[in-house]
């Protein structure tokens, strides 16, 4: 409530916020046409200037703007439609750096999962996004060593402690354009600048959104046309990594609790694994029709504990009504998403982690709810990332839990300890750590993963 009253005395203007899934679809979704806006932040538009961010624009502005490109251009990369190679292969590699990762860490020492998943998120996103990864991740990874401080350690830190700062202060945005003024100093070596530039001249830019991108705007421009400007291809790729990395990481983190909650549902997953993946091989992304548990364990995990609890403000254009009620025009409509996903009309028992609420018999259960229509926005403002997002989560929760046992922590009496860490109050509902111990199933497990990583590597 005091983030409530903080937002009035900074914003002066009355919010609506929405608490049910009749309410927020029948405005935000039926009637997107008129709910699209975005209320302005001050401090944003002065600090970035009105022409950058993507969520605060007006809907009038928006079909005259060319940030009606930035969401094009996302959505083409990174949509439904878009080909499985632009996002889906370096999902793969950065969940299976991962679990090399956590099978060559000294065991002797605490296991800092949290931070783990937040570095494998971030070079998720910054692979697909730029083509960037550490120098030599690789056979660093291999060897069980940290990442040489390079170009990549130092621009990743810089961004991920400017976003950070963005969440402790709490301020409302699912879509972080809307609050990421720290983008005003995002480096000239960034894409749309000298290096991606020299990259793809020189032919070697790996394939990543920017270098496709702008690969495609060389043939338009050497044809004439181009709609699209070398400023929009960065804006888009820095917006993603802002609003991908944080979310997918602590989505994953509260996953591996909810797991911990449950064991039984481990063992259930990992059967389930057992008959599909053959030995010494990882999971696919082309095994999610084949394996409906772990899809359904990914569902519950972003209906369970909502990364970004409260949506992005939306702003009313005109005066409109609501069962009986006057909605003025520019009042800031805001979506409690957490609500919407602990709707027991939809989800029995709500505050379980129970995946088997989406399964019905051996195969998904297609009658409950989907959690999706709720933890990626609404109407036309939807989060374009959405399936990269799931592909990146579902490929790591699948392959940490067929390759490790994932287990509680054991105190000193031999009990096990009830992981019940706190979660932030902030932008971000996160979990400030992932106490659990991971294992190898076996040696002859970890010895085959092993080698077959880094052959793929």
């Amino acid at each position: 409530m005091r983030v409530y009253h903080q937002w009035a005395k900074e914003l002066g203007q009355n919010l609506l916020i929405l608490d049910t899934p009749k309410a927020a679809i029948e405005l935000l979704e039926k009637r997107s046409a008129i709910y699209f806006s975005r209320p302005r932040f001050g401090f944003l538009h002065q600090v970035v200037g009105p022409d950058f961010s993507t969520a605060a624009l007006k809907y009038i502005q928006f079909c005259q703007s060319s940030r009606r490109k930035h969401r094009c251009l996302a959505h083409a990369y990174f949509g439904q439609n878009a080909p499985a190679s632009s996002y889906k292969e370096h999902s793969v590699r950065a969940a299976r750096e991962l679990v090399v990762h956590l099978l060559n860490t000294d065991r002797s020492k605490d296991l800092d999962v949290k931070s783990k998943l937040s570095d494998t998120a971030a070079l998720t996103i910054l692979s697909i996004c730029y083509g960037i990864t550490p120098l030599s991740s690789t056979s660093k990874l291999a060897k069980g060593t940290e990442a040489s401080k390079d170009t990549y350690t130092y621009y990743l830190l810089a961004v991920q402690n400017g976003l950070a700062a963005i969440n402790k202060a709490g301020i409302p945005g699912k879509f972080l354009a809307d609050v990421m003024p720290m983008l005003k100093y995002v480096p000239e070596w960034m894409p749309g600048a000298g290096f991606q530039t020299k990259a793809r001249i020189s032919g070697t830019c790996p394939p990543c959104f920017a270098c496709t991108t702008l690969q495609t705007l060389d043939l338009e421009v050497d044809e004439g046309e181009t709609s699209v400007g070398e400023d929009i291809v960065k804006i888009v790729a820095v917006l993603m990594y802002a609003a991908g990395s944080d979310t997918t990481s602590t989505t994953i983190a509260s996953c591996i609790l909810g797991l911990l909650s449950r064991p039984e549902l481990l063992h259930r997953a990992r059967e389930s694994l057992d008959r599909v993946i053959k030995p010494g091989n990882l999971p696919e992304l082309e095994d999610e029709p084949k394996l409906p548990f772990i899809t359904a364990i990914v569902k519950e995990a972003l209906r369970w504990r909502e990364a970004l609890p409260l949506g992005v403000p939306h702003q009313v254009e005109v005066e409109d009504e609501y069962a009986g009620y006057r909605i003025p025009a520019g009042l800031i409509i805001i979506a409690n998403q957490w609500a919407l996903l602990q709707d027991e009309e939809f989800y029995p028992d709500p505050f379980k982690f129970k995946p088997e609420r989406f399964i019905k018999g051996d195969e998904y259960n297609y009658e409950t709810k989907d959690p999706e229509y709720a933890c990626w926005g609404f109407g036309r403002q939807i989060c374009p990332g959405q399936f990269m997002a799931f592909s990146a989560i579902w490929i790591t929760i699948a392959s940490l839990i067929y390759v490790f046992d994932i287990e509680k922590e054991v105190a000193q009496d031999g009990s096990e300890i009830e992981p019940d860490p706190e979660y932030t109050s902030a932008l971000m509902f996160a979990p400030e750590s992932v106490p659990c111990h991971m294992t190898p199933r076996s040696q002859e497990l970890a010895r085959l993963v092993r080698a077959s990583v880094v052959q793929e590597l």
